[in-house]
């Protein structure tokens, strides 16, 4: 009795022939793979940053001056401030660059500041200041140490702000002569 490898190696040709039927018939299995699928895509996809700027009707100029004031005496100017950006902002305003000539009796102590927001436009005609417009400082230019927040503005939002400066009328002839410097710089956040 011969055993089972006995028998397949005296027959080399028909050994060889059966496992060639095999392996080709599992790499036709393994090679075929009947599986689904399915494909789509979404080309262009593009994306870009918003712009944030401003303008500023008296960019690089005082908003207000007032010369020979006496004790009581105001002043009075406006600026307009814009949203030139495409998204919407948080803005400020804030007192920079404060100097006094007279460092014993600050002439900044003495002058009160009343910044009010006359209200929103577009085009060339702003907004007429009026009492009822609301305030968003008040207290004297020496006081103003920190930002001032305006509140949101949408893109192309424009507004006009009036600034009135009064000599208290408690200034003493120590203040006589003095002079007293201030920027207003504005800030736009998001």
């Amino acid at each position: 009795m011969k055993t089972r490898l006995a028998r397949l190696a005296a027959q080399p040709k028909r050994t060889l022939a059966g496992l060639t039927v095999v392996l080709l018939a599992g790499g036709l299995a393994v090679g075929s793979g009947a599986n689904f699928s399915a494909q789509s895509a979404n080309p262009s996809n593009q994306f870009t940053a918003g712009t944030l700027t401003m303008s500023n009707s008296k960019d690089n100029a005082a908003i207000l001056t007032a010369s020979n004031m006496k004790p009581g005496d105001s002043a009075t100017g406006t600026v307009d401030i814009a949203n030139t950006g495409s998204i919407g902002s948080t803005f400020s305003v804030s007192r920079t660059a404060l100097t006094n000539s007279d460092s014993t009796n600050p002439m900044a102590n003495k002058l009160n500041l009343v910044i009010k927001d006359c209200g929103t436009f577009s085009g060339t005609t702003a907004p007429t200041c009026d009492a009822g417009d609301p305030s968003r400082y008040t207290g004297t230019i020496a006081a103003m140490s920190s930002a001032q927040s305006l509140g949101s503005y949408a893109a192309n939002d424009k507004h006009r702000y009036e600034f009135t400066v009064t000599f208290d009328g408690s200034a003493g002839n120590e203040y006589q002569g003095d002079s007293s410097t201030t920027t207003f710089t504005w800030d736009a956040a998001q």
